[in-house]
């Protein structure tokens, strides 16, 4: 299949004071988050001055991408557009269509499947087509990451340069904790054709990161972000949670990896980093946590890897992969359908 161009696709954040709302309520619309939940998160924001560090992170990925494929010999240009703040999905697709672009592939920073980390996307992704019209350029998804080496490999070496700042003498007493977002049970329930997939991915990417870190240490897939109506049921348990359980084994030391997350952005700096190491503070456990992929070179060449994996599909000797889990080129029309909202 011949393409004419890449499209990095992200979530998008604020980059000022005066931004945060007006993203939160693209973020948020028609999900019935509760205000006071909306007027919280607010303030995360406006912790780091109103300011998401994903766009310039998103800009970072994207100058790599280009100077990897240039270095490569791989001639497509590379867009970038997001969900929820510019530049705007439906923005970028008609620059593609006025330089001429028919037919791109989209990568898009979510390693998973699911709903609001798979099928959502490709629901923003038609209406951004839509809005454009007719000639909008076709965008095509490029395959889920978890199990590539590109995204697990800078995982592996993260967890690794954590533990080793922490006590060898509490090697005992440590434990590994992996991170990713929450999503309401139903829509986990729901992910993939047959139910589970967000869930068994992810528990995948752990143990994958896990036998190649730490494989002497036990270790936990618990959960983060939070951010829907308190009567619906979510993912558990919750990060802060389960450091409290922890501490209460006798536990004294945890490394987090937050392997649900391609990039350092806001709900990692601001729910590890602040509220579960204050947590980890108030127990009396050592924390550090693991950093995430964004610009490693393994993963900007997964990126191009996943392209030319798209582009030939014969070469069967660039899907390159650690896991067992079934890989699809694109997901099936009856994956991750979202679930009917409780009344």
């Amino acid at each position: 299949m011949a393409y004419d161009a890449v499209v990095l696709v992200s979530f998008g954040g604020p980059e000022g004071p005066d931004d945060v709302l007006p993203f939160l309520q693209n973020v948020t619309r028609g999900r019935g988050i509760p205000p006071q939940r909306l007027a919280e998160v607010a303030e995360h924001y406006r912790h780091f001055g109103g300011v998401s560090p994903i766009n310039q992170q998103c800009r970072d990925l994207l100058a790599a991408i280009r100077a990897d494929f240039a270095a490569h010999g791989l001639d497509l240009p590379v867009y970038w557009g997001n969900r929820n703040w510019h530049p705007m999905l439906a923005d970028t697709f008609a620059q593609m269509r006025d330089d001429g672009v028919r037919r791109a592939l989209a990568f898009v920073t979510s390693a998973f499947g699911g709903y609001s980390s798979c099928r959502q996307y490709q629901e923003d992704i038609t209406a951004a087509r839509a809005a454009v019209g007719p000639d909008a350029p076709v965008i095509e998804k490029i395959r889920q990451f978890w199990d590539h080496p590109g995204f697990v490999e800078p995982h592996v070496d993260a967890v690794r340069a954590a533990l080793s700042q922490l006590d060898l003498t509490r090697r005992d007493h440590t434990r590994l904790v992996f991170t990713a977002h929450s999503v309401p049970v139903s829509m986990a329930d729901s992910a993939g054709p047959h139910g589970g997939r967000y869930t068994a991915q992810l528990a995948e990417t752990a143990r994958l990161v896990h036998t190649a870190a730490a494989s002497d240490l036990p270790y936990d897939l618990v959960w983060q972000s939070r951010s829907g109506p308190p009567h619906v049921p979510w993912l558990e348990p919750d990060i802060n949670d389960h450091l409290t359980a922890l501490a209460a084994k006798g536990v004294t030391a945890v490394v987090v990896s937050p392997i649900g997350f391609v990039s350092d952005h806001l709900e990692v700096i601001w729910d590890l980093d602040t509220e579960a190491r204050d947590t980890a503070t108030r127990l009396g456990l050592e924390y550090v946590r693991a950093q995430t992929p964004g610009t490693d070179p393994r993963f900007v060449t997964m990126v191009r890897e996943l392209v030319q994996e798209r582009i030939d599909p014969a070469g069967v000797d660039r899907r390159r992969r650690l896991g067992e889990l079934p890989m699809w080129d694109s997901c099936p029309s009856v994956c991750c359908v979202p679930p009917r909202r409780p009344s």
